[in-house]
């Protein structure tokens, strides 16, 4: 399948996940790519997998995309203590969502116009996910955005930054269920083959390829910048993770050369994740409502890709465990355990009262704020880490999370993005977590006679 059809269609026709019939290799490149900027790095990798978009339009998108980012490294790693952060929220919402929805939403706008076509974006987020899809493709022609996320279950201001966009192609719809709930929705309806080819449906999660794709470009960014800079052979990442899209980006960058002895797999007290690298036992539990929410998953999608590479790319046997799974919501892979993926793999949790006291500690010792994510990631990393140069993921800005941070140091951290929303007019629609109440709005909203946008 050419690259821009997976990228509008976002899954598979069967409703699996897509991926690249081969990874290409930078080993032999990495003293040139950690000269490049951000910008000029991204068209590089991008163009290794995009062959159908001719190089000076991908150059146009690559530009336009990180363009909107408030700093001039784009993804700065900075040393705080004997650790990096990669510093990945200084793009329009704040968060390393940004990185790759930027990217998407000009894609989509551009290919959608090359071919006369529409498209309805359904969604799914824990938090972030949703407002920088909503930011990315807001008023762009072609394009209607259907955004559910758990009601009550992000934090206030994740909330307001997605139902405070009012234009007529963006509909938010609060879902009284879990993340994994909307997950399960959004999933039903794209294996729906009919349904979804009628209504032209189209995914921004990271169950596209774009997202993940766009991803490794920062692992790549921070691994050469840190590992030019110390002079070191190999660099570890510490990525705080809930629906394995993340951290599976920096197992792709490995793939493809980027010298990494260690991916630190953190998670909240939703630890299927953790539990699962720890045992080889992928078992379900109830979703905990935490101070990290964009973490407070237990159906992690990107977990059908890491099984796709466990299993020696065997399409059949990935269908198999994950129908196992969906029927009885635990599935044994412990003979995976020595598995080359597994062994680079190291994971644990840290629940609330660490997160909070990590926060505290770099505020107090390194006058560094943290957001619960980020935390999370910095509390495993700093206990897994080995003795190479260790770049924990910053995946938002503190000021999305004020109720953390004012638990945590007694300060509410403030941002003037975020700010410039209080009091803002908001809009959004209230669901059951049922998939026929989410199909019968889509129908209302998406019948042939009704144009793009509300009205």
């Amino acid at each position: 399948m050419p690259f821009t059809d997976a990228a509008l269609t976002g899954l598979a026709p069967d409703g699996g996940l897509l991926v690249p019939e081969r990874l290409p290799d930078l080993s032999g490149d990495l003293d040139h790519l950690a000269n490049l900027s951000y910008a000029d790095l991204a068209f590089e990798v991008f163009s290794l997998f995009i062959s159908d978009i001719p190089p000076e339009d991908l150059r146009g998108l690559v530009d336009r995309a990180y363009s909107t980012f408030r700093h001039p490294d784009t993804a700065p790693s900075v040393r705080v203590q004997d650790r990096y952060i990669l510093e990945l929220f200084h793009g329009p919402t704040l968060a390393f969502k940004d990185m790759a929805m930027q990217f998407l939403a000009q894609f989509f706008e551009y290919e959608l116009g090359r071919r006369g076509e529409e498209l309805n974006i359904l969604g799914s987020t824990s938090g972030d996910t949703g407002s920088a899809a909503i930011h990315g493709v807001k008023g762009k022609n072609g394009i209607r955005i259907f955004m559910m996320h758990p009601e009550g279950r992000t934090s206030p201001v994740q909330a307001l930054q997605m139902t405070s966009v009012l234009d007529d192609n963006v509909f938010n719809l609060a879902i009284k269920g879990t993340f994994d709930d909307c997950q399960r929705i959004m999933k039903t309806l794209f294996a729906d083959v009919p349904f979804k080819q009628r209504f032209h449906l189209g995914a921004v999660n990271s169950v596209n390829w774009v997202r993940v794709m766009a991803q490794i470009v920062y692992y790549i960014y921070s691994g050469l910048k840190v590992r030019k800079e110390t002079g070191a052979e190999m660099v570890q990442f510490s990525v705080p993770t809930g629906n394995f899209g993340n951290i599976l980006a920096g197992y792709y960058a490995s793939r493809m050369g980027l010298p990494v002895s260690r991916l630190i797999l953190a998670t909240n007290e939703n630890d299927i994740l953790a539990r699962f690298v720890q045992t080889g036992t992928y078992a379900g539990s109830q979703v905990s409502h935490t101070i990290s929410p964009s973490m407070d998953i237990q159906v992690a999608s990107n977990f059908e890709r890491l099984l796709h590479v466990l299993l020696d790319e065997d399409g059949e046997r990935v269908s198999s465990v994950m129908d196992e799974f969906s029927r009885s919501g635990v599935v044994d892979l412990s003979s995976l355990k020595s598995h080359p993926a597994l062994e680079l793999l190291r994971a644990d949790r840290a629940d609330t009262q660490e997160t909070l006291e990590v926060i505290r500690k770099l505020r107090n010792i390194a006058n560094y704020v943290l957001d619960p994510h980020t935390a999370v990631g910095v509390a495993v990393g700093d206990r897994l880490r080995n003795e190479d140069p260790l770049i924990c993921l910053a995946t938002a800005h503190p000021a999305k999370f004020v109720d953390a941070l004012m638990e945590a140091v007694g300060e509410e951290p403030h941002h003037p993005v975020l700010d410039a929303l209080e009091g803002a007019e908001t809009r959004c629609d209230r669901l059951p977590a049922d998939v026929e109440a989410v199909r019968n709005y889509l129908v209302a909203a998406l019948e042939p006679s009704s144009p793009v946008g509300r009205g």
